[in-house]
């Protein structure tokens, strides 16, 4: 499994850019990881959806379905019974996605009704792809 994780801007939060590291260095013992930060300029949705080529494309979006931590790793357990081998998780700006890039996902996930800042959304959002890596591999990380 890889999981190639795209994101507009790299962190400026010293503390968010520490977690997205220590989250993406977690999951690599689970699967391949590529992180990739692109310049938030007017075409940057669309250099994220050049780096997401051939990947399943998750999506984070506030019009995304909300999943629980284990509805989520059922989720990804689907996908890679259906031999999906290649997810991208991509995040976007401050200013959102427009509909031509949204009809692109595979999946549009919502982390909750809240607004989050895109670097926290990116945390968050690794801690719950990590979250669900140990689920299925049955590994005591999360608590019911």
């Amino acid at each position: 499994m890889t999981w190639r994780i795209l994101a507009v801007g790299k962190p400026s939060l010293e503390f968010a850019r520490l977690g997205i590291e220590d989250y993406s260095h977690r999951l690599a013992a689970f699967a391949k990881v590529e992180i990739h930060f692109v310049k938030p300029r007017a075409d940057a949705s669309d250099k994220l959806l050049e780096l997401s080529g051939g990947c399943y494309r998750i999506i984070l979006d506030e019009t995304g379905t909300s999943f629980s931590s284990r509805a989520f790793a059922g989720e990804i357990q689907r996908l890679r019974v259906r031999g999906t081998s290649r997810l991208a998780l991509l995040v976007g700006g401050s200013d959102g996605w427009s509909d031509a890039v949204r009809q692109q996902a595979g999946l549009l996930w919502s982390l909750g009704p809240q607004t989050l800042q895109h670097e926290l959304a990116l945390l968050v959002a690794l801690e719950q792809v990590y979250r669900a890596e140990t689920l299925l591999a049955g590994r005591p990380y999360h608590r019911d």
